[in-house]
């Protein structure tokens, strides 16, 4: 899984660079980083089981797009010659697997049309033109800010913010990989591991990161690799390249990154979703949906995570709700009616169950059997103290009987003690 500067952090981190500079901005990716391991020790990552499938399938399409649309600004106002490239690219990414896999494709892409545009002397946008590449390295420093409690008020948020984001996109990220390569990572060393590289990072003076869904995506989709040996060599040599070899990296079209990087969406977005699209329940697709329509919006993974989670939340507990049922049973001599309650009671399907029973026409004794549910929250032990108050109130008596022993101990400890209760 390959870490570095994420666009997504770069959203969090960049109000504070602008409006305290850059100091305050290193320190606050030293105290994200703290915040992450923090986070790691705690067992966040133990919270990755909650998040549905539609919602990384949500995420996966999501990147897909956002990877695909952020290649559009190259296409844009550029030589005819750009186009070319890009289709030669395309047709070496595309074409050279099937002949070999010896080398990855991509790179025999990057390389043949570097070579090509340097000495056919042909005049495209190049990564040069992005901007200066450091010919130095980064030195070890504290950030220069004042150690006092108005200082860590101003980063705080920032590096909450920070950790969260980085972590949900790195654990996303890490799922994605354990599902392509077949294998379980840990989560919570990846968790900690990113809040370390955070740490370190900073007192170097970097702007902090995460995993990085698209090298990632090149690494181990595109290139098979398979160790955590492609991602130490890809820091190792992303170094040399840009210290050491600034120049001729520099030299490299962009036509021939973007070439590789529409590959790369196209490869991550998950195509065989849409074609399930029709025979997916809607609260599934509704859930996918939201989550790519706030990641794309935002452009943000984890603004689209959170909302995709919230969405399938929602709308698994209406769905939950709906399945509770309730019957009941007079017995001959008239005298008992036994209510049996069947499902799982919680606020959302326990507060209509007020309204099954009959207080003005039942007989004066009551069971409400539960030997079929379960007590899982106040709402509901508030619901039956609603239930047997109505019927006191009327001179009967109601009897709850059947719980299981967790919503015994539940109603136990809460029956008569809630307020509004009567």
């Amino acid at each position: 899984m390959i870490s570095a500067a994420t666009g997504a952090v770069a959203l969090v981190v960049a109000p504070l660079a602008l409006s305290h500079g850059v100091e305050h901005l290193v320190a606050a990716v030293v105290l994200g980083g703290v915040f992450q391991v923090a986070l790691a020790a705690a067992g966040v990552a133990r919270l990755m089981r909650f998040l549905p499938r539609s919602v990384m399938v949500g995420f996966v399409n999501a990147l897909a797009i956002l990877i695909f649309l952020s290649q559009v600004p190259h296409l844009v106002d550029v030589p005819w010659a750009v186009y070319g490239l890009l289709a030669a690219g395309l047709v070496v990414i595309v074409g050279l697997p099937r002949l070999t896999r010896v080398v990855p494709a991509p790179l025999v892409a990057i390389t043949g049309l570097t070579v090509f545009t340097v000495a056919a002397g042909v005049a495209v946008p190049t990564v040069g033109d992005q901007g200066a590449l450091p010919d130095s390295l980064p030195m070890l420093a504290l950030p220069a800010v004042p150690p006092t409690w108005e200082t860590l008020n101003i980063i705080a948020p920032y590096a909450l913010a920070l950790a969260m984001v980085g972590l949900i996109e790195s654990l996303m990220t890490a799922k994605l990989v354990d599902d392509i390569t077949d294998t379980h990572s840990n989560k919570t060393r990846e968790s900690w591991g990113q809040g370390v590289a955070n740490i370190v990072t900073g007192f170097f003076g970097g702007m902090g990161g995460c995993a990085m869904i698209g090298q990632t995506m090149i690494n181990v989709k595109a290139s098979g690799a398979r160790t955590r040996l492609s991602t130490f060599l890809a820091g190792v040599f992303l170094l040399v390249l840009v210290v050491a070899l600034g120049d001729l990296v520099g030299r490299i079209p962009m036509a021939a990154l973007v070439a590789v990087m529409i590959m790369v969406s196209v490869g991550t977005f998950d195509w065989h979703s849409l074609r399930t699209l029709r025979r997916m329940p809607k609260s599934e697709t509704t859930v996918m949906l939201s989550t790519v329509a706030v990641t794309v919006a935002t452009h943000n993974l984890a603004y689209g995570v959170g909302i995709g989670v919230l969405v399938a939340m929602v709308l698994f507990a209406r769905r939950v709700a709906h399945v509770v049922d309730v019957t009941s049973v007079l017995d001959p001599d008239g005298t008992t009616k036994v209510y049996r309650v069947s499902g799982q009671l919680f606020f959302a399907s326990s507060n209509d169950l007020v309204f099954a029973f009959d207080y003005a026409g039942d007989p004066d004794t009551i069971v409400i059997d539960l030997s079929a549910a379960h007590i899982w929250d106040a709402s509901t032990v508030a619901a039956l103290d609603a239930i047997t108050a109505k019927y006191a109130a009327r001179g009967k008596t109601a009897t709850i009987s059947g719980m299981n022993e967790p919503s015994r101990i539940r109603h136990t400890a809460l029956a008569g003690n809630l307020s509004g209760s009567h």
